[in-house]
Order: C-alpha cells, then sequence, then structure tokens
C-alpha cells in the first residue's frame, strides 16, 4: 500500500510515524517555506531551501537503532553554533556541495535507513506569502504571526515540484494532509503548483488530520468547516476529516464526512502516533470493504 503524508513540521512527522506502521512504503512531502530558527540563520547565511522540516521527517522514517538517528535533533549550545540542529548543518553542507535539495534529502535518508522516502514539495527554497484583512505578510515566521489570513501565495508563484513528489501522490492509495498549522506548515507545502495538481488528479483517498485546537494567532477563531474551507479555497478537497474527540472541533459540524476518533492520549496537546495510525487503518479498511461491496 502507498501512503502519502504532506506538510512540514512536528505534525507531519507524527503522521509519518504513524502510516509506516501501516506500510513500509511511506513517503513525506514536505515543506520547504520556513524562516525562522536555526533553519531561517541558515537560509539567510547560505541563500539556501529550509530544511528543518525535512530533517524532522527524516527522523520519523529513519532506524531508531542508528546512533545519527538521535544526533539528527541534537542542538548545539555554544558560540556560533548555538541552537543549530545536527541534522540541519549536514543537510545544509551537502545542499552547498551539491547544489540539488533532492539528492541531499536522499543521501541523508541513505546514512539514516529511512523506511520510505522524504522529498522536498518543491525544488528549491520558496518564501510564503499572505494576503491579509491588515496587509500583506511576507515570510513564514510573520505569516504565523498574523491573523484573519485570506489567501497564499509562494515566491516564486512558478516553484516547481519534484517529480517524484508528484508522481507519487498520483499514485498513492491514500494522502495524508496535515496534521499541523493550517497556514505555514499544511498549505505551504500543498499551494507548491505542481503539488496542488497532484492532489486534485489522483485516486487516492486524501484524508485532512484537523489540528486539535486553533492555533493563535494563525488560526485563531477558526471553526472546523474553516479549516475545510481554507484548505479547499488553495485548490486541496479532502475526502474525509479526521478529528479529535477531545478537540472543540469535535462539536462542530463539517461540510465533509467527517470521523470523530480518538486521536491523543493522556497529553492532549499532541496527536498520538498509534491512535493515528489506528484511525487510518480503519478508514482504509472501511472503504476497501465499500469497493468490494460496490464492485
Amino acid at each position: 500500500m502507498k501512503l502519502v503524508a504532506v506538510g512540514g513540521g512536528h505534525g507531519t512527522a507524527v503522521s509519518l510515524r504513524a502510516l509506516r506502521r501501516l506500510s513500509s512504503d511511506v513517503t513525506g512531502v514536505v515543506s520547504v517555506a520556513d524562516d525562522g530558527g536555526s533553519t531561517g540563520r541558515l537560509r539567510a547565511l547560505l541563500d539556501v531551501a529550509a530544511v528543518g522540516d525535512l530533517r524532522k521527517c527524516l527522523g520519523a522514517l529513519a532506524d531508531p537503532e542508528n546512533p545519527l538517528t538521535a544526533a539528527l535533533e541534537h542542538r548545539f549550545r555554544v558560540g556560533e553554533l548555538d541552537g543549530h540542529a545536527v541534522g540541519n548543518l549536514l543537510l545544509v553542507g551537502l545542499l552547498d556541495a551539491t547544489g540539488n535539495l533532492e539528492d541531499s534529502v536522499r543521501a541523508v535518508a541513505s546514512v539514516l535507513g529511512v523506511t520510505g522516502a522524504i522529498i522536498p514539495a518543491s525544488c528549491e527554497g520558496v518564501i510564503l506569502t499572505a494576503v491579509t484583512e491588515e496587509g500583506a505578510s511576507r515570510g513564514q515566521s510573520e505569516v504565523a504571526r498574523s491573523s484573519s489570513i485570506r489567501r497564499l501565495h509562494l515566491e516564486p508563484a512558478n516553484a516547481a515540484a519534484p517529480i517524484e513528489a508528484v508522481e507519487t501522490i498520483e499514485r498513492a492509495d491514500a494522502v495524508l494532509v496535515g496534521p499541523g498549522s493550517l497556514f505555514t506548515s499544511v498549505l505551504a507545502a500543498c499551494i507548491v503548483p505542481g503539488i496542488t495538481q497532484a492532489l486534485a488528479g489522483t485516486r487516492a483517498l486524501k484524508i485532512y488530520v484537523a489540528n486539535l485546537r486553533a492555533q493563535v494567532p494563525e488560526t485563531e477563531g477558526f471553526t472546523l468547516e474553516e479549516h475545510v474551507e481554507a484548505l479547499i479555497g488553495h485548490g486541496v478537497r479532502p475526502d474525509l476529516v479526521l478529528v479529535d474527540e477531545y478537540s472543540p472541533f469535535a462539536r462542530q459540524s463539517c461540510s465533509l464526512e467527517t470521523r470523530v476518533v480518538a486521536l491523543t492520549d493522556r497529553n492532549r496537546l499532541v496527536h498520538d502516533v498509534t491512535k493515528l495510525s489506528n484511525a487510518v487503518h480503519e478508514v482504509l479498511r472501511t472503504r476497501e470493504q465499500s469497493l468490494r461491496e460496490s464492485a
């Protein structure tokens, strides 16, 4: 079974860990729009693509017994290296040497013993911009501090998606979109033109994993339906929405098919890998049964 997660950061890393429990053929299509923290400093210094979200997602599919997997997230606390993650420096070093983002990610994946694949959503670094009620915001960090976001764009607008990313989505059996920050993580990956077109054209079951709560200020006051409307407005139409039973969104209506299930454990702040995996498995099992009955 071919399974894909699209987005960025911690949320997509959780999705990848959940999907890996269901199949060894798992791919993450990951945003490279980040411009904060260690990643932002490296982008400003070397004019390279954002690698922080790629690092997190590589770690999600890496061999846990490989000592390099633990080192990937280690951060230096001294001098000019203060705050930089080892994985960021490794990816940026390869990128600076080779000039090819996809090859650099594949090389790190090979060393880490990654099961599946991690692919950047665009072939080069992009800048996220937003139209809000207050005006324009430029850069992921600034967009994340904005509210009343109406529309997202990328610079360059015609940023190319890797062919491998497009083909993987087109051939997938299921695609998880989210969880994660709606505009600065999930849609930052989805609005790359080739990714948007692949999501629209695939026959895969597209599942939106809703956030556990609105994110302040980015989606402050948003209902579940408004999250879905933002996705659809940017060309991403899920087939089904997964919502945690303890989320405030669980009590809200939605125009798309919605399943309210247990997706967290005692820590209601993050999705639980096992419970998300079980929920996706049940969705896929139900769909397969329905297809057999209608055949």
